[in-house]
């Protein structure tokens, strides 16, 4: 049965083994796939985190529309770069800190999360001087090289006022520790971070875009399915099943996904074990996303 699942990648063949109903749970969960864009991020990242301490450390926004993966590739960074514990100095090192930015979006919130993410205790009623002084000690200890923040955007939500304070406490803290921020959301984090000049001068700015039938998107299918625990190969590459799923999803990465699981589901359940020019009838009795439906404006009151 082995040499029938080289279409598989090794560590996931024994998976094709599975019961129909194990392999369908497994279909569900997430798994990284590397493809060539987030490659590319990664390895920017890599970079920033190695580049020798000066005074104006390089940033990087990653931004591009929801679903375009910037999320799962931030947390892919993390992965690579967890604690670590310095048995010379007898203390953990984190070099790298990830938070969202918070919802309430104020001075206090923002030191909160970089708390949360390094484990330690919170002191409520502390004033925002107190919490960021604690803050910069924390990551000082712990030698923090990288903050990064995700969904920077939420910051729009609150005041003109609130949202200097917040670009001008996270500059505080690249400035203070020397740190390298990687920020990311959508292009309104982008619009957000120009209107502090000081801190755009530092960023280099990745835009991730939706998904073409080009290459790329070619090698990601095949990547995908080579992942997908299925008994048979796939044929993503079938050039009507792939412009369906490019149509069906706007090239919207986590639309993508999600696509390519329910169609694998209905391949196991239906006995083809493969997603083929056959799934083309499945397309059209999937239900959309929110998000894919246009809305039409309710009908005015007679």
């Amino acid at each position: 049965m082995a040499e029938d699942l080289e279409h598989l990648l090794p560590e996931c063949r024994a998976d094709a083994l599975l019961s129909p109903a194990e392999r369908i749970e497994l279909v569900k969960v997430d798994r990284w796939v590397t493809y060539a864009r987030a490659d590319a991020v990664l390895t920017h990242l890599n970079s920033l985190l190695r580049y020798p301490l000066h005074d104006r450390m390089p940033c990087m926004l990653l931004y591009g529309l929801p679903g375009l993966g910037k999320t799962k590739i931030l947390q892919k960074f993390l992965r690579d770069h967890p604690s670590s514990f310095n048995e010379a100095k007898g203390i953990s090192c984190i070099n790298v800190i990830g938070i969202q930015m918070p919802p309430d979006a104020d001075e206090k919130s923002l030191y909160e999360e970089v708390l949360c993410a390094l484990d330690a205790r919170i002191h409520y009623g502390h004033t925002a001087p107190q919490m960021r002084r604690t803050t910069r000690d924390l990551m000082t200890f712990v030698d923090a090289r990288m903050l990064i923040i995700d969904e920077l955007h939420t910051l729009l939500g609150g005041s003109y006022r609130q949202q200097r304070i917040l670009l001008n406490a996270i500059r505080f803290l690249a400035n203070d520790l020397k740190l390298t921020l990687v920020c990311a959301g959508t292009a309104d984090a982008k619009r957000a971070l120009a209107t502090d000049r000081q801190l755009a001068d530092r960023f280099r700015a990745i835009e991730l875009p939706a998904w073409d039938d080009d290459a790329s998107f070619h090698r990601f299918l095949v990547s995908f399915g080579a992942a997908l625990p299925l008994q048979k190969k796939s044929d993503l590459l079938f050039a009507p099943l792939r412009r369906s799923i490019l149509e069906h999803t706007e090239g919207v990465l986590v639309r993508i996904v999600g696509l390519l699981k329910e169609l694998a589901i209905e391949a196991i359940q239906s006995g083809r074990e493969r997603i083929d020019r056959q799934s083309l009838r499945t397309l059209p009795s999937l239900v959309p996303l929110i998000s894919m439906e246009s809305l039409e404006p309710s009908p005015s009151a007679s």
